[in-house]
C-alpha cells in the first residue's frame, strides 16, 4: 500500500490537467502508418576486465504485424556461450562465461530485425483474438515495481471517473500522464521503472521506463491489460523529429521503453506518453510547451501509433538472470555482467564497456 499523502498530492494535480489542443492544418506531420518493411542489423560488442559472465538481451520479441526478429549470431573468446531465457518471462539473452585466462573478455552479437510503422484505427473495431484467461490475468497483475493497488488504483479510479469504455479510459489515462509528468534529464539511463517510488515521492519526473510504466500501472488498475515493451531506437525519424530517433549509427544509449494496451475490439494498441514528454524537453533548445504544433502532432499520433525506427527486445518484468545469485532486474534492456558474483553497473562505462551499432539493410 502506497503512502496516502502521496496519492492526495497526485489527485490534486488532476484539477490542473489542461484540455488537449487540436492540431491545425499547418501543423507538422507525425503520422506513422503501416507500409514497407525495413531490415535492421544491430551489432552489440561487450568487453570488460577480468573473468566473469555477461547476459546480453536479444531482440526476439515477435509481433507479425510490426516486429519480426531474424537471426542472432555471435563471436567470442569466452569458454562457453549460448542462448538462455528467464523461465518466468519471454526475455531471451546470450549468456557468456569467461575463464580467468582471458585478459580482455569480449563478445560480439549480430542481430537482424524486420520492422515497420504501426497504427491502429480506433474508429473501426476489428475482429481480434481475445487474450486467454491466463494471459489477461498476467497483463492485469501488479509487479514488484508496478503495483495496481493502493495509491495506483486510487489514482487510476480518479482519472477514469465514470468512464466505462476501454478506449475512453485508456485515453483519459494517456492524457493525464502526458499532462502531469515530465521528462527528467538527470535520470540515469531510461529510469528504473519503480512506479511505487515515483508516486510516493510526489515528483512525477523520469524517463521512458518510468513514465510508460506509470501508464501501464494505471491502465492495469483500470482493468485494461497492458505491458511495457523494451527496445532500441535504430534509425532517425522519417518525420523530422530529432528527439524520436537515433542520431547516427552509434545507438549505445538509444534504449527506449514503450507501452501497449490490449483493447477487446482492437488487440494490442501502441501508446507512448513518455515520448510526448521527450519531444517537449528535447525537440528544441529551451523546450517546447504543450501547445506547440510539434508536441500536439506527436501527442495525437502516439496514442495508437509508433514509428518503425525502433526494434523490440522483450516485454519482461522482474527478470532473473539465469545462473546468477544476484537480485532480479526490474527489466532487461541493457547488457548485464558480473565479476566474482558482483553485478557491474550497466550504465558505468569505466567498469563495463559495451557499444551498439545499427544500420539499415537496403539490398
Amino acid at each position: 500500500m502506497l503512502d496516502r499523502r502521496a496519492f492526495l498530492k497526485m489527485s490534486a494535480i488532476l484539477s490542473a490537467t489542461a484540455a488537449m489542443p487540436r492540431v491545425s492544418l499547418a501543423s507538422p506531420v507525425f503520422a506513422p502508418r503501416p507500409a514497407a518493411w525495413r531490415t535492421f542489423e544491430i551489432v552489440t560488442r561487450v568487453e570488460f576486465s577480468g573473468a566473469g559472465r555477461a547476459w546480453i538481451p536479444l531482440p526476439t520479441f515477435s509481433a507479425d504485424d510490426w516486429n519480426r526478429p531474424q537471426a542472432n549470431t555471435w563471436t567470442t573468446n569466452a569458454a562457453t556461450a549460448g542462448f538462455v531465457r528467464d523461465p518466468a518471462n519471454d526475455a531471451d539473452m546470450l549468456l557468456v562465461d569467461w575463464e580467468k585466462s582471458n585478459a580482455v573478455p569480449s563478445v560480439e552479437i549480430v542481430s537482424r530485425v524486420v520492422t515497420r510503422d504501426r497504427a491502429t484505427d480506433l474508429s473501426r473495431p476489428a475482429g481480434v483474438e481475445p487474450l486467454s484467461l491466463v494471459e489477461r490475468a498476467g497483463y492485469l497483475a501488479g509487479t514488484r515495481l508496478v503495483p495496481v493497488d493502493g495509491a495506483v488504483k486510487a489514482l487510476s479510479d480518479t482519472i477514469v471517473g465514470d468512464a466505462t469504455k476501454e478506449v475512453e479510459k485508456a485515453k483519459l489515462i494517456y492524457d493525464w500522464v502526458v499532462a502531469n509528468t515530465y521528462r527528467k534529464a538527470s535520470t540515469r539511463g531510461c529510469g528504473d521503472g519503480n512506479v511505487a517510488a515515483l508516486l510516493a515521492s510526489g515528483d512525477l519526473g523520469g524517463k521512458c521506463a518510468d513514465l510508460n510504466a506509470l501508464y501501464v500501472g494505471l491502465a492495469r488498475a483500470a482493468g485494461i491489460p497492458a505491458r511495457e515493451v523494451y527496445g532500441l531506437r535504430v534509425a532517425p525519424s522519417r518525420f523530422g523529429y530529432k528527439s524520436l530517433g537515433a542520431k547516427d549509427a552509434v545507438v549505445t544509449k538509444a534504449q527506449h521503453c514503450r507501452a501497449e494496451i490490449h483493447l477487446s475490439d482492437f488487440g494490442w494498441v501502441p501508446v507512448d506518453p513518455a515520448d510526448v514528454r521527450k519531444v517537449m524537453l528535447e525537440e528544441a533548445e529551451g523546450g517546447l510547451d504543450a501547445n506547440d504544433p510539434k508536441v500536439v502532432a506527436a501527442r495525437q499520433a502516439l496514442f495508437g501509433a509508433w514509428e518503425g525506427n525502433w526494434i523490440a527486445y522483450n516485454s519482461a518484468r522482474d527478470v532473473a538472470l539465469p545462473g546468477s545469485d544476484g537480485p532480479a532486474l526490474g527489466f532487461l534492456m541493457y547488457p548485464q555482467a558480473e565479476v566474482a558474483s558482483a553485478r557491474l553497473d550497466c550504465l558505468d562505462p569505466d567498469t563495463f564497456k559495451y557499444a551498439i551499432h545499427a544500420r539499415e539493410i537496403t539490398a
